[in-house]
């Protein structure tokens, strides 16, 4: 054959592989050739092909007619008179009108004519929204659900390898169990598609959707929708599967799908081992270098493979006849694919040294970064972030969950605001459970509380991480618009309202809620709420790098007075009650303060009196429509005896378990410690407090598992021990634990205890002593437990102690997250309770039996009780050991109070909900709770309810000073 011949046969293949035509195959074997079908076709020919393609979907994909997870037999749904978030025009876009979902699919929105309903028929399933707001369904960027279930058991924990510090062929998709209790549970609260990535300990591991997303900390991770499937499989959950998924090598009919992948560069000690720097005994350089080593290792087989595909696609004879073979490893692909832009980076870390470390990694490398997760800093270096090859990441932060660990250290509520001002893009993330994934959209309400603007905070849990996996150009979590995939949440109040809760989600246009539970809420809740301007503090969060001064500034007037007060509360009867109310905005009142001491108030001028005998001039300070109240007390987590919750050398640490460890021979037996004697002044967390409203907290001794201890009642706002006020009572309650997976087993925890009760009499030491004061109705005994099979035990006990002692013993259950099922037993045996967290979440076996709430139970854990005239106290936090503390969770007890209120139906007022969130929380603990030693808020805007209210003042009878903000 001569050479023009083969010249010509040379450039009709070269065609034939770049225009993609693979019905041709051209063999050079003398003048022979031979012509294939796609069966017979050659996976190198397959495999060079499709390098050339972009990840995505096929160009006809919004051609379709039903989508590809439409299950058959689903009645076409009219949502009607519906205030409709469109996500149009910057996500500002709002209409009202009708919804048509069909095939899975929305197939018209707005004004629907009605000869298109006519032809669905009596098969056409109607609901009327009643004008509430319809938005697409909350999305998670950062989910362990399924690869760590709940409740948590040992045979099923996933998360994390320990085989290496760089893996990126582990797959979150093999460990996601169907058997987990959070996709109903998040789907209760308009949660309909996750991105479930594999845990921090691994430094590189993958996920995967339509396009290719990779997040180095652990593995490939996989986008799955929370619908339960008829097939009940793991892969029937997964949305838009990588075609690798199933098979090593891809399905070319259509464009390569996007693929995930995690990664993780930080170094502290983290409690669950999530840092590959402690679980390998490595620093921040031997993680960056294994990151080099992996890309280094693939950019080394991705030059293979495209000189492989130069060769075959020059027509050499050795490929052609099958005796090459395309280079492949299952241990490199995905970062092959990294370097070739088909998979979306997630990066977990939070500081400014290690984000600036990847992103000189990613212009090493030359690939793209979707995210950087958590990246608690990311508001300080924006232009690092800018950087970044192919664009700035968007930043997957919390809205408020810090200070855990060092490198959460220098986090601000204002970050989110920050980084949206420099041009950058935010996600809000739950990482449940760290975070109650059910509860993703307050974070994005936290944030807009704190300056976010509104059309930006909800598009943090929509169509921002839909942009980060890749799904905005499939799905409807991008936008509610005609042919996107039917997954919606119409909810009860506007979503960016404190307490919104969905009325119905629909999933692939399913109804995912039988027989949903609302609560009537107000009608100015279904209006985004106003929010102050925070420019200011926002401003200094940057300047002080995070840490701008907390410490409160005494007023020097001998006199303080607060105008313009729309009411005040007070504390009367051991209860909060509603003193003076002002329903003319046009005449509010005033209230004079002296020495911390609120003197006198009511309508405008009825303190002049007081006014004209003073010759000082008097501190003002307006309230604009706020009002006074008295303060919130903490209780839950190790508050006052932390600053950094996993860096030892800033905690008190724990005490000894007695049942497991050695007691220290010095202290004897009997010994008993006082949390009052490790008590840290001005931690961060207890300072935003006291800011926050919360100006004291009954804190028991930091501890583990089993325990005995004094707890303490403390000012957050103190500076140290000695300065007035500061330490009210050394010592309140006697604190212990029933825990089960403990060391020892809940009946030798019960039978310790019934051992010390009734010998008590008998023993002098500090802890018989305590007993003894139980026994004799002088203490609490506060138990933390869940259980109700535990706390049942614990009343029987307590009738036992009482039948020897002839007294009441005042015995307090805290966490309590299944006493709703001894409702009528707690009441009768007298017995108060601690709700904490205020939602329960079943963590573990023990406490599986919560009561969800609306909109999947009418009644809450909390109004259970309540019914049952239970005192009751509340906590924002968990007392568990799966989370870390959530001493930063202190600030947003206010908060958690009126949501409680909220979900209650109207069962709980403002009073009530204040008084749990104080006199009966101080009740129920042992603290002095006298009118005379009452820290009093003042706030701006609305009332310490409010969760758009601002504090401004605090009055402090026992500090004897006004602190002003």
């Amino acid at each position: 054959m001569s050479d023009g011949r083969n010249r010509q046969l040379l450039v009709v293949l070269l065609l034939a592989l770049l225009l993609g035509f693979p019905l041709i195959r051209l063999r050079l074997l003398g003048t022979h050739t031979t012509s294939f079908s796609p069966v017979n076709r050659t996976p190198p020919f397959d495999k060079c092909r499709s390098l050339k393609l972009p990840a995505g979907p096929p160009p006809t994909f919004h051609e379709r007619s039903e989508s590809d997870r439409f299950v058959p037999g689903t009645p076409p749904t009219l949502i009607r008179n519906a205030t409709i978030w469109t996500g149009a025009y910057n996500r500002t876009e709002v209409i009202y009108g009708d919804i048509l979902l069909d095939k899975g699919m929305i197939i018209n929105i707005g004004r629907i004519q009605p000869i298109l309903l006519q032809t669905y028929g009596a098969e056409l399933v109607v609901f009327d929204a009643r004008r509430r707001w319809v938005t697409p369904g909350i999305v998670d960027l950062h989910s362990h659900m399924g690869n760590s279930p709940s409740p948590d058991l040992s045979g099923s924990v996933d998360v994390n390898s320990f085989k290496g510090i760089a893996q990126p062929w582990l797959r979150s998709v093999d460990g996601i169990n169907t058997h987990d209790d959070s996709y109903q549970l998040s789907v209760a609260g308009g949660l309909t598609a996750a991105l479930i990535l594999p845990g921090s300990a691994n430094a590189i591991a993958t996920t995967s959707t339509d396009s290719n997303l990779i997040r180095i900390v652990g593995g490939q991770a996989y986008i799955i929708k929370l619908r339960k499937t008829a097939e009940r499989s793991t892969s029937s959950m997964i949305l838009e599967p990588p075609y690798q998924m199933n098979s090593s090598s891809s399905d070319l009919s259509s464009p390569p799908r996007w693929r995930h992948i995690k990664r993780t560069t930080w170094l502290t000690f983290l409690l669950v081992g999530e840092n590959p720097s402690r679980v390998y005994n490595g620093t921040r350089m031997d993680t960056m270098w294994a990151f080099r080593q992996a890309y280094n290792e693939a950019t080394k087989l991705k030059q293979k493979q495209d000189e492989f595909c130069a060769k075959l696609e020059a027509g050499q004879s050795e490929i052609l006849d099958g005796q090459g073979e395309f280079p492949d490893d299952l241990r490199w692909e995905a970062l092959v694919d990294v370097l070739r832009g088909r998979v979306k980076v997630n990066t977990h870390c939070y500081e400014a040294v290690d984000l600036d470390a990847f992103v000189r990694l990613s212009n090493e490398f030359k690939f793209p970064l979707a995210a950087f997760h958590h990246a608690h800093e990311t508001y300080l270096v924006p232009d690092v972030l800018k950087r970044a090859y192919g664009g700035p990441p968007v930043s997957a932060i919390f809205s408020g969950f810090s200070r855990y660990k060092r490198e959460s250290y220098h986090f601000s509520e204002f970050a989110a605001k920050i980084l949206t001002e420099n041009g950058l893009t935010v996600v809000m993330k739950s990482d449940h459970s760290a975070i109650n994934s059910r509860y993703l959209l307050h974070e994005a309400q936290q944030a807009y509380y704190h300056g976010l603007p509104e059309n930006v905070a909800f598009a943090s849990v929509t169509s921002n991480p839909a942009d980060a996996m890749a799904l905005a150009l499939l799905r409807s979590h991008h936008a509610t618009s005609e042919g996107w995939d039917a997954d919606l949440a119409i909810w009860d109040s506007h979503p960016l309202a404190l307490g919104a809760t969905p009325v119905q989600v629909y999933i692939d246009g399913i109804a995912q809620l039988e027989n949903p539970a609302v609560a009537k809420k107000p009608d100015e809740l279904q209006r985004a709420p106003k929010i102050p301007n925070y420019d200011e503090e926002a401003r200094k969060a940057v300047e002080y790098d995070g840490l701008p001064p907390l410490s409160p500034t005494e007023s020097s007037s001998e006199l303080v007075i607060f105008t313009n007060v729309k009411q005040v509360f007070i504390k009367s009867s051991m209860r909060v009650v509603r003193d003076f109310f002002v329903h003319d905005e046009d005449a509010l009142g005033e209230l004079i303060a002296s020495k911390g001491k609120p003197i006198c108030w009511g309508s405008h001028g009825t303190c002049s009196f007081i006014v004209g005998s003073r010759t000082s001039k008097p501190t003002i300070v307006d309230l604009q429509g706020g009002s006074v109240s008295p303060a919130l007390s903490y209780y839950g987590s190790p508050l006052g005896l932390q600053h950094i919750t996993l860096e030892p050398s800033t905690t008190d640490g724990e005490i000894f378990d007695p049942l497991s460890s050695d007691v220290p021979s010095i202290l004897g037996n009997g010994a008993l410690i006082r949390a009052a004697d490790g008590l840290q002044y001005g931690s961060r967390d207890a300072l935003m407090a006291y800011r926050s409203g919360v100006t004291t907290a009954i804190t028991a001794p930091e501890h583990g598992q089993c325990f005995f201890g004094l707890g303490t009642y403390f000012s957050t706002g103190a500076s140290h021990k000695l300065e007035l006020g500061a330490l009210p009572q050394e010592i309140t309650a006697l604190h212990t634990a029933v825990t089960y997976n403990a060391a020892s087993s809940v009946s030798i925890q019960i039978a310790v205890l019934r051992r010390l009760f009734l010998s008590a009499s008998e023993d002098t030491s500090p802890l018989g002593t305590a007993i003894k004061k139980v026994a004799t109705g002088q203490m609490p005994l506060v138990v933390e437990v869940g259980n109700a099979d535990a706390i049942a035990t614990l009343i029987m006990l307590k009738r036992e102690i009482e039948a020897v002692y002839g007294n009441t013993v005042r015995l307090t259950i805290a966490g309590a997250a299944e006493s709703h099922l001894l409702s009528k037993e707690l009441r009768d045996a007298n017995v108060g309770v601690i709700v904490g967290p205020v939602h329960p979440f079943p963590h573990s076996w023990d406490i599986r039996r919560i009561l969800p709430g609306p909109p999947l139970s009418k009644d809450s854990v909390i109004s259970k009780l309540l019914d049952h005239k239970i005192t009751v106290g509340i906590s924002p936090v968990g007392l568990s050991r799966f989370v870390p503390p959530g001493n930063w969770n202190a600030q947003n007890l206010r908060l958690y109070a009126a949501w409680t209120a909220l979900d209650s139906d109207g069962r709980i007022n403002k009073e009530q909900a204040l008084s749990m969130a104080s006199v009966n929380l101080e009740k129920l603990l042992g603290a002095s709770a006298q009118a005379e030693n009452t820290d009093f808020v003042a706030t701006v805007g609305g009332d310490l309810l409010d969760p758009t209210s601002q504090v401004v003042a605090i009055l402090s009878q026992r500090s004897e000073r006004v602190d002003i903000f």
